[in-house]
Formats: structure tokens, sequence, C-alpha cells
């Protein structure tokens, strides 16, 4: 199993990177996260896509549930964006897929850049 360390998110953004040659900017969230998938089997990760994450308030699974773009060796959340511009609430919104499924690392990708480095943001979890 990969360490939640440094070396399973290069990987990830190993992935992202060719997605995002291969792309580049200016299409759907929903492509990257396709493309990504494809990178990721071909380079021999697990993960899971539209992953549906319940909800529990006061012991009882709420009706609605979060989906997770993409939950990577079941250690790192994914969260694709292709945004002009990244809102404080995608972060948040990672730290909250984190928080409620136990996963210690997070990445917000943001495809809609001219280089996919400025659009790289690594979360930890803090226990």
């Amino acid at each position: 199993m990969l360490n939640t360390d440094s070396t399973l998110t290069e990987r990830i953004i190993g992935c992202a990177v060719a997605v995002h040659r291969e792309l580049g900017p200016g299409l759907l969230e929903s492509v990257y996260e396709e493309a990504l998938g494809i990178e990721f089997k071909a380079s021999g990760l697990r993960f899971s896509r539209q992953l549906e994450l319940p909800i529990l308030y006061k012991g009882e699974v709420l009706g609605n549930c979060l989906r997770v773009d993409l939950v990577v060796e079941n250690q790192v959340v994914v969260e694709v964006k292709a945004v002009d511009r990244v809102n404080p609430v995608y972060m948040a919104q990672v730290l909250s897929y984190m928080k409620l499924g136990n996963w210690p690392v997070g990445l917000l990708l943001n495809f809609n850049v001219p280089l996919l480095k400025n659009g790289i943001q690594r979360i930890i979890l803090k226990r």
C-alpha cells in the first residue's frame, strides 16, 4: 500500500499534468475527472469516482449525501475544478470530505489555468 506522503500525491499530480497537457484548460470538470480516471488506471492507482459519502447527524444518516469526485488508494481526496478563480469554499469542501471520510490528504485541482502547477492545492488533515 502506498503512503500518504508526497509519493502518492506526486503520482496523482503527474496524472493530472498528463491530462492537462493533453486537453488544456477550458473544458468541463466532468471531462477532466473522467480523463483522470483513465490516467489513474494506466498508472496502476486504485480509485473511486463520484463516491457517495453519507452524512450523519446525531447518529442518523441524512437523506442527502455528498459526492466526492475521486478518492485515490482510499487515502487521497481529489476535487476537480475548472474555474476562473478558486473560491475558499472549495477548500472547505475538500476539508469536509476529508473529515467525513477519514482521509488524511486532499488535492484541489483547478484545470482552468495555463499551467497546472498554478492550479494545485494540497491539504493535510491535522489530527
